[in-house]
């Protein structure tokens, strides 16, 4: 099931991107799969919890193919989907390789790992994607908005996402305790 949620929110982030403009904040932009961009971290980091590492490179790489299928099916040019292949792969090996080796509770490994996970993603995306250094969809100007409003997003839905699952892990072990 973890699996299947972990492919799924990608895939959907990458319909929801497609389907709705931006959000803007004041000064930030944010595409409305950004939404879903965190909680994929946290799915991922399920994934890792239950299949280890090694197991989790392997759905990462499937995520990664069903990802630039849909984006590319929705209509991107071929360098958007390039820039959001790069970004996935960064982000998700190095939310992996930090959720790895962080000896903290379960909850903070997701958060911090998510934090990074979710920094690389937007920068990466925004400059190579949509920055005149890529599809030029963004001026420069307006980059670091783009950038900033996407890992405060990001970071937000990491923080719900620990939250709640440390409160899941509390309820789970208080069950067993009492047991």
């Amino acid at each position: 099931m973890r699996i299947l949620f972990y492919l799924i929110s990608i895939v959907t982030a990458n319909v929801v991107t497609a389907a709705f403009a931006p959000l803007q904040f004041g000064m930030f932009i944010v595409p409305m799969g950004t939404l879903l961009i965190g909680a994929t971290f946290i799915f991922r980091d399920l994934v890792q919890n239950k299949y280890g590492r090694a197991k989790t490179y392997i759905f990462i790489f499937v995520a990664l193919a069903f990802s630039a299928l849909a984006s590319f099916m929705l209509g991107d040019t071929l360098l958007i989907v390039l820039a959001s292949a790069i970004s996935f792969v960064v982000a998700e090996t190095a939310d992996t390789e930090i959720y790895t080796r962080l000896k903290l509770p379960m909850a903070w490994r997701v958060f911090y790992s998510g934090i990074v996970g979710g920094f690389l993603d937007s920068v990466i995306f925004v400059v190579i994607g949509l920055s005149p250094l890529g599809a030029n969809f963004l001026p420069w100007e307006a980059v670091p908005a783009a950038i900033v409003g996407q890992i405060v997003v990001k970071t937000v839905i990491q923080m719900f996402g620990a939250l709640i699952l440390n409160q899941v892990l509390i309820v789970k072990e208080k069950r067993l305790l009492s047991e």
